[in-house]
């Protein structure tokens, strides 16, 4: 999907939104406002006479107001446990993340590198496996044998390659729900291996390089001119979700305690993408990310702390130097498992 596609979406959600909110204040500020309600003390007093002392006063004591209990209590269903939805947050060495038990996918996968973490060469992913994360239950769970001749990668969202300074670090990274089909020839193992290697480049420039990694699931114009989600489900029976599209928001701090923070969105879609292709053609509005998402990242980052992150470097990949390494990880991952996967 184009940068002009996705930031349409983005434009007419944001109408969208516009528009609720205004009828939302539109209405509180019209609706009357109800008095407070108040209870009378009515108190009786009575005339005194010159032959004896004042009469006592009569207080009336306030009468209750009966409350009917409710007709109904839609909250009751909370006895039996409840519904959700439920995201299961896994705080890991290399990686933080939040698993989507519906797509069977992480929603999103954060990560942190420097120029120290990415020096260090202490792990080997040839002492690594695909596993399932057993943290997740099992109804949920995303599952290798879900992958098996899918036609898909299991993709990492936090790389292997960012958690090279633990070899138990990199280890997590290989748990399935840090996982996400992805098309393998033309995408994992070559343009989004590329993009990683980008953003792993970032620590050259900046001391801290925050990044959010996740799925998409978007709308596509079909020939009746409806917009309609759709996405291929793998497994047997099908329980994994494939993406359409897959983002990264990239955070390039200075280092300065309330300094300026470089911010960049990409949205790549879950197909072949040639090696010439600018990164900056997939560069997107947040706002665009968001709501896509459904997430927010950068609520609590002022406007006057953001740079733009291809303003400030070059938003380009490097591909021939990679691509040799990159051929060797994938030499070692065939030998171990009958699905590839980074």
């Amino acid at each position: 999907m184009s940068k002009a596609t996705i930031a349409m979406i983005a434009a007419a959600g944001a109408a969208t939104g516009a528009a609720a909110t205004a009828a939302f204040y539109s209405m509180r500020k019209d609706a009357p406002i109800s008095p407070a309600a108040t209870t009378t003390t009515t108190t009786t007093v009575s005339t005194p006479t010159r032959s004896g002392p004042p009469a006592p006063v009569a207080i009336s004591p306030a009468v209750p107001k009966r409350v009917s209990p409710p007709l109904v209590d839609p909250n009751g269903l909370f006895q039996y446990g409840f519904p959700g939805p439920v995201a299961d947050l896994r705080p890991a060495a290399a990686l933080t993340s939040s698993y989507d038990r519906r797509t069977r996918n992480p929603a999103w996968v954060a990560e942190h590198i420097t120029p120290a973490s990415v020096a260090i060469k202490d792990a080997d992913r040839k002492n690594s496996i695909f596993a399932e994360d057993f943290s997740i239950p099992e109804k949920f769970r995303a599952k290798l044998k879900d992958y098996f001749r899918s036609g898909y990668d299991r993709g990492h969202q936090a790389p292997a390659g960012d958690a090279q300074w633990s070899q138990e670090a990199m280890d997590e990274t290989f748990l399935l729900s840090n996982m996400c089909p992805q098309v393998g020839n033309g995408f994992n193992r070559d343009y989004w291996a590329y993009f990683e290697d980008f953003c792993r480049r970032l620590t050259g420039k900046y001391p801290s390089v925050r990044i959010v990694t996740g799925p998409l699931y978007l709308p596509h114009k079909e020939p009746d001119g409806k917009w309609r989600v759709s996405y291929e489900v793998i497994g047997d029976p099908p329980n994994v979700a494939v993406p359409t599209h897959f983002y990264k928001v990239i955070f390039a701090e200075d280092g300065g305690v309330g300094g300026k923070v470089a911010l960049g969105a990409f949205v790549l879609p879950n197909a072949r993408i040639s090696n010439d292709k600018p990164l900056s053609d997939f560069e997107v509005p947040i706002e665009a990310v968001e709501r896509a998402s459904g997430l927010e990242f950068a609520t609590k980052l002022p406007e006057a702390r953001r740079k733009r992150l291809c303003q400030e470097i070059s938003c380009s990949v490097l591909v021939r130097e990679y691509k040799d390494r990159q051929k060797a990880f994938l030499s070692s991952d065939r030998s171990r498992s009958p699905t590839p996967g980074r």
